[in-house]
């Protein structure tokens, strides 16, 4: 799933933290990032972090109740 406009970064890592499976960040050379692991996420706000906000960034959650977590924050923030 493509996640955009992400500003309130520390709730969206909240969000990924209360996955119950795998939750990764598809960079764009394909690689996946596990976005559970801290090192991942400091890793990944390292290199696409700019300007306060996160443009935009392919996600795969592994269960769909993550998916409607990942879905909930990105409609209702």
């Amino acid at each position: 799933m493509k996640v955009t406009h992400i500003t309130d970064i520390d709730e969206f890592f909240k969000v990924i933290d209360s996955c119950k499976g795998r939750v990764e960040l598809v960079t764009g050379e394909g690689d996946r990032l596990n976005l559970k692991s801290k090192l991942s996420q400091y890793v990944s706000l390292a290199n696409i972090f700019s300007g306060g906000e996160i443009p935009e960034l392919e996600i795969v959650a592994a269960e769909k109740e993550d998916i409607d977590k990942l879905m909930s924050f990105m409609i209702n923030g």
